[in-house]
């Protein structure tokens, strides 16, 4: 009787222990789009990967931070814009532990460094540097990153979370100005394992440089309208940076033969033969972040089931410090069926295409606006907002009829050049969120 409790005792520790490790992996999620496809003709479909952060179960498991502060103290600056963007990063300040390290740089026409890269032990003497902040001057954007990186660099560790946060109400007038330019500084930091968040405040920022910075570094970027916004900006960009959970998120899809696969939906993805390899920087405690891949998929007769590829996932776990492993299989099944085809497909996963794809005409319509093609970017716009609505009554989505409505705001601001400079900020900052993927 002593031996059966014993090994009782001991199944239940080994299952404890199990659903310990369980509770700290990052959780894979594959789905088809259409899990039964029509059988006798060769056609494409979609599925999607998602990968969700485990949740911290406490606070002190956190991952520490070393983010560089980067502010524009230009001329545009002064006034309340100034005043609300150095009592934002005061109260990031106090979000910090003293595992953290920070450094705070200002620009204008030249950078300066007011708190060099240190751990945050004396939060008094950091604030006191912030509050000095005064506006005048240029904007020398670039150089103010690049301090920035220059900082973080200096305690680089794969351990924390590295990552600059620039705050700009101007554009790059002085030093490399191009949306090129910052695009590929952005991607060069990001293989260092530095990125850049990139808050434009107000009318006069540039907001395709600042998407280039941000999205080639896998970074967020965020419009902010009035400056009594920052400190709400603030706060939410520090809330995602203190609750990463995995870094270096490797994803490796291999199709299955006779499965070709098309395109990765609005993100960079290496595509060679049967084989499709694409990262993503971080995860986030209790987010989700997603891929949706395109596959052309060869006739097969009914009543068949056909592996669509494979998914194998690696990523450095922040809490555990090891390298894990997950992995998924995909599959489909063919039917005659057109009513099977339709009850079973993926509500999910629908909306997820539907937005990814309203985003791209969106993005279009950006485009032939910037051309002077305003009749052609306005039908875009009609066109999208219809598509929108339709598909957001038939899968029942509030997310997809929000952004049918932006549309309509989008199509009423394009002919004042007053009124679309300030929307297409909008458009683009709703076009970068839509891109990135995520959810929680």
């Amino acid at each position: 009787m002593k031996l059966i409790h014993a090994l009782l005792l001991k199944m239940a520790v080994i299952a404890g222990f199990a659903a310990s490790i369980s509770a700290n992996q990052v959780k894979l999620n594959v789905a088809m789009a259409k899990p039964f496809l029509e059988a006798g003709h060769k056609q494409t479909a979609f599925f999607k990967i998602g990968l969700t952060g485990f949740k911290m179960q406490k606070k002190e498991d956190r991952t520490p931070v070393n983010v560089a502060i980067v502010l524009d103290k230009s001329g545009s600056m002064s006034g309340k814009k100034i005043e609300h963007a150095k009592e934002a990063a005061i109260q990031a300040i106090d979000r910090l532990g003293t595992e953290d390290i920070v450094s705070v740089i200002a620009y204008d026409h030249t950078v300066t460094i007011l708190v060099p890269a240190t751990k945050v032990s004396d939060k008094a003497t950091i604030k006191q540097s912030i509050r000095q902040i005064q506006a005048n001057g240029n904007t020398a954007l670039f150089a103010g990153v690049s301090k920035g990186a220059a900082e973080i660099r200096k305690f680089h560790d794969k351990n924390r979370v590295n990552r600059v946060i620039l705050l700009s109400d101007g554009k790059a007038n002085s030093g490399p100005s191009s949306p090129k330019a910052l695009g590929d500084l952005g991607a060069s930091l990001i293989k260092e394992g530095i990125s850049v968040t990139t808050l434009g405040l107000g009318e006069g920022y540039n907001e395709d440089l600042m998407d280039q910075l941000a999205r080639r570094s896998d970074g967020n970027h965020t419009f902010i309208e009035n400056p009594t916004q920052l400190a709400r900006i603030f706060n939410a960009e520090f809330g995602d940076i203190l609750s990463v959970v995995a870094q270096e998120v490797a994803i490796d899809i291999r199709c299955a033969n006779g499965i070709r696969p098309i395109r990765v939906l609005n993100r960079e993805a290496e595509i060679s033969g049967q084989r499709i390899i694409t990262h993503l920087n971080q995860l986030y405690s209790k987010q989700e972040k997603y891929l949706l891949v395109e596959v052309e998929v060869p006739s097969t007769q009914s009543e068949r089931t056909r592996e669509v590829a494979n998914v194998e996932i690696s990523y450095a776990n922040m809490l555990t410090r090891t390298t894990d492993e997950i992995a998924s299989t995909l599959s489909v099944r063919f039917t005659e069926s057109k009513e099977l085809v339709q009850t079973n497909t993926n509500q999910e996963v629908m909306v997820s295409c539907v937005l990814q794809k309203a985003t791209d005409a969106n993005r279009l319509a950006t485009n032939l606006r910037d051309k002077g093609k305003l009749a052609e970017a306005k039908q875009v716009l009609l066109d999208n907002g219809r598509y929108l609505e339709r598909n957001a009554t038939r899968w029942n989505s509030t997310q997809l009829g929000d952004y049918a409505s932006e549309q309509k705001l989008d199509v009423l601001n394009l002919d004042d050049d007053v009124k679309y400079n300030l929307r297409r900020k909008q458009m683009r900052s709703s076009q970068f969120k839509n891109e990135l993927q995520q959810s929680y």
